[in-house]
């Protein structure tokens, strides 16, 4: 290995080697990969041994090459193959999550650059040949571009010259305090998040964001989505409710489709084959079978919420968007490449063995009906730190998640894991107790048999890296990634989508919209994307405001919010503070803004939904109780009244509780003061028009302030800009709920968690009903073909 890769650096020159009728060939000048000319043609000597073995022919399909090389690896090779890394954040920096270390040293003290390797990447990449890396934050497309390249290279330089599948979660969010064109500077596009994807209900708009984003990672060296998430989110009060297309089985299954084929699918001089090529990611579906009913709304993240139950009997329809979805696209890339299934303890499902453990666990998910009744032969990747051992607190994110099979070693879960039909190990960076999972099998089966188990998903994890050409050229241009990512065009439709997503609730007699601002006050910066111009007003506009004031400046009262102390994800303290919930400069360009109520012509109140946490108090287990609360979605203290005496499922180990049951106990939400925020805002202004802009994460009960306001927006993930176009009517919102907005908490406790719209909805004072796939446009309720089609 040269020096160079030794010391973490990568040659600044990446030589390519084109092929008149194939592909282009990128190599590392530091990597010592050389080029082996056959036939007229160039192919990449991987391993340097100056042979054109199987693996090598790019002019053999993707199976073909996988198979061959699989039966090349040792099992040291194929157990690395098989992790997946812990998260890793580009640089490493002491702040992060995730931190590490640069040649001993923390990044800060170490003088080394952004895109350099730390000491842990270097040794998974050699030490436990893992080539699957989890991407967290990046400093900057150009620095995440270099740092591909370097990682590329180490990997180019040792063993069989396997390249790297660099992945990522979800990345495309919006900045709501940043201007829609801000990204083309560099970052990357905004969009609302996959909840307000789905209150567009527009599968064609979805799959252009596949499509966007997949150039955008690519530019960025990243080849895989941990994405989408496809589970229908039945019970309102799960916390990952955000990242899903909502609880209709219907949309859910159209709108992951969609999403996955614009990941995948590459077409053109792009495609390989079949579908796949230069522009495709890889798209791991999530969560297997389904993670969206946990026992009272609680999450599998937490030792306090292992447990799904199906008391409506409909574990069937939580596959839908898998079955019929992921496993039946449209596209010609036919199926989701890989499948993530969730922590959960899918509760008395297993028919066949009768085992409560979490889903990956599960012989009878993965294998009896994921591959054999389904069909499916990609890839199962759990999902993190599964096997890795619980820390005993029921309320830790960082824990180990080892539901159902906690009294196993971290080596025999492995080996459950391949038995049950899993590939891949999600979160694990060491080799070992894979490599002692294989001497199992061994011990049990033969070493013949256990030999063909790893190959199989040797096979399968190759095949996913063959057909995106990474084997070819695993290399991107910084160049040409600053200028890829977060491109003009791709804001531009990011910001359209935002706009897509608003769903409007109420507008009482009318208020909205406020009328646009003043043509002098409208300005552009010249490099930026347009904003959508003002100078001739829509005829919704025409026809909404008084001529000829329709141009004058409205005062507009922002109250500021405040964010109780509390924690985040990690179960890091948050601090308490009292913000602006609008960038004001933006404001100001379409209002004149104002502290003083008497002076304003309208308030504009932005909040979030209640959040009261994940169902458990450290404060009542040391007091005696078995810890377990309600979870709210109403502002004020809730009491729960009504709910089950004795839980559905419950751990009997006596490190463990049984019943979990939360009847008759209390729970405050952290943002009580946001709805404090509305009541006061209307006092202040007396008769005229209190707006609410409510963020929504999960379904929210909104009668505590409805009567108080005069209209009510809900997004899921907005630049302010969009929600000022929309008040000033230079845009209208026609977005519709992805799922049912409560009457009550009653209601919450007595819909069951498996169940898709089974509540009683909240109607407002103008007699409108929050239900499903409703939403209101200036002219009145939305009734159009997305609302036919799946209400």
């Amino acid at each position: 290995m040269s020096n160079d890769i030794e010391q973490g650096q990568v040659s600044a020159e990446i030589r390519y080697v084109p092929n008149e009728e194939g592909p282009t060939l990128g190599l590392s000048a530091s990597s010592g990969a050389k080029v082996i000319e056959q036939d007229g043609l160039f192919f990449k000597d991987h391993n340097r041994s100056g042979v054109l073995e199987p693996y090598k022919d790019w002019r053999l399909s993707a199976e073909e090459r996988a198979q061959d090389l699989a039966s090349r690896m040792t099992p040291e090779q194929i157990a690395g193959l098989m992790l997946y890394s812990r998260h890793q954040s580009i640089p490493a920096g002491s702040t992060h999550w995730m931190s590490s270390t640069y040649n001993g040293k923390s990044y800060e003290d170490s003088g080394a650059k952004p895109w350099d390797l730390t000491d842990e990447q270097r040794d998974f990449l050699e030490k436990d040949h893992l080539r699957h890396i989890l991407v967290t934050t990046v400093e900057s497309p150009g620095v995440a571009a270099r740092w591909n390249n370097l990682v590329q290279a180490y990997a180019e330089s040792v063993g069989l010259g396997i390249p790297a599948n660099n992945s990522s979660d979800p990345r495309h969010g919006s900045d709501s305090s940043s201007e829609f064109n801000a990204g083309s500077g560099g970052k990357i596009s905004m969009w609302p998040e996959t909840l307000g994807l789905a209150a567009t209900f527009d599968p064609q708009l979805v799959r252009r964001f596949g499509e966007i984003a997949a150039k955008e990672y690519r530019a960025l060296g990243l080849t895989t989505a941990l994405s989408p998430q496809v589970d229908i989110a039945t019970d309102p009060r799960w916390f990952r409710f955000n990242g899903t297309f909502g609880e209709d089985p219907h949309l859910s299954t159209d709108l992951g489709r969609a999403y996955i084929d614009g990941f995948q699918t590459s077409d053109g001089e792009d495609e390989i084959a079949n579908g796949w090529g230069r522009t495709s990611v890889n798209a791991m579906v999530k969560h297997w079978p389904g993670g969206g009913s946990g026992e009272s709304g609680r999450d599998a993240h937490y030792a306090s919420g292992k447990y799904a139950v199906y008391p409506g009997g409909r574990f069937d329809e939580h596959l839908k968007p898998f079955t019929e979805g992921a496993f039946k696209l449209h596209g010609a890339t036919g199926q989701a490449s890989a499948v993530m299934p969730y922590y959960t303890v899918s509760w008395e499902q297993d028919t066949a063995n009768g085992e409560n453990v979490g889903n990956a666990y599960s012989k009878y998910l993965i294998t009896d009906l994921l591959r054999e009744k389904y069909g499916y032969d990609g890839v199962v990747c759990t999902d993190w730190l599964i096997t890795a051992d619980e820390n005993g607190e029921k309320d830790s994110f960082l824990s180990g998640k080892p539901w159902g099979v906690e009294h196993l070693s971290v080596a025999e879960r492995h080996y459950k894991l391949l038995l049950a039909g899993v590939d891949q190990f999600g979160g694990n960076n060491e080799a070992g107790p894979v490599l002692e999972a294989y001497e199992m099998g061994v011990k049990e089966h033969g070493e013949k048999w256990m030999r063909a188990r790893f190959e199989r998903s040797a096979t399968r994890l190759l095949v996913n890296m063959f057909r995106l050409g990474l084997f070819e050229n695993p290399y991107v241009q910084p160049e040409e990634s600053e200028q890829t990512v977060g491109q003009p065009d791709y804001m531009r439709e990011g910001y359209e989508a935002q706009l897509k997503s608003v769903v409007l609730l109420k507008n009482k007699g009318g208020v909205l919209p406020l009328g646009v601002r003043a043509p002098f006050e409208h300005s552009r910066d010249e490099n930026s994307a347009a904003e959508p111009s003002v100078s001739e007003p829509s005829a919704v506009e025409q026809s909404s405001m008084a001529q000829p004031s329709s141009f004058s400046r409205k005062k507009v009262f922002v109250p500021r919010r405040y964010i109780a102390p509390g924690r985040d994800w990690f179960g890091n303290p948050t601090p308490e503070k009292t913000v602006d919930p609008l960038n004001r400069n933006v404001a100001a360009k379409y209002f004149d803004v104002t502290d003083d109520p008497a002076a304003a012509d309208f308030a504009l109140v932005c909040i979030e939904n209640p959040d009261s946490g994940m169902g458990y108090s450290r404060e009542d287990a040391e007091a005696g109780g078995n810890g377990y609360v309600p979870i709210s979605l109403q502002y004020r203290p809730y009491t729960a009244g009504i709910g089950r005496e004795v839980s559905l499922a419950g751990d009997p180990r006596s490190s463990d509780v049984l019943n979990r049951s939360y009847l008759g106990k209390s729970v405050r939400t952290r943002n009580e003061s946001d709805l404090d925020l509305v009541l006061d805002t209307r006092a202040q202004m007396g008769e005229k028009p209190v707006i609410v802009s409510m963020l929504l994460s999960n379904p929210a009960i909104v009668s505590e302030f409805e009567q108080a306001a005069d209209a009510i927006l809900v997004n899921f993930g907005l630049q302010d800009q969009a929600l000022l176009q929309i008040l000033c009517g230079e845009a209208e919102p026609s977005g519709l709920l992805p799922m049912q907005m409560p009457a009550d908490m009653d209601t919450v406790e007595r819909q069951a968690e498996d169940v898709p719209r089974d509540m009683v909805c909240h109607v407002d004072t103008e007699g409108n009903t929050y239900d499903f796939a409703y939403g209101l446009n200036f002219g009145g309720l939305i009734d159009d073909e997305r609302v036919r089609k799946y209400r």
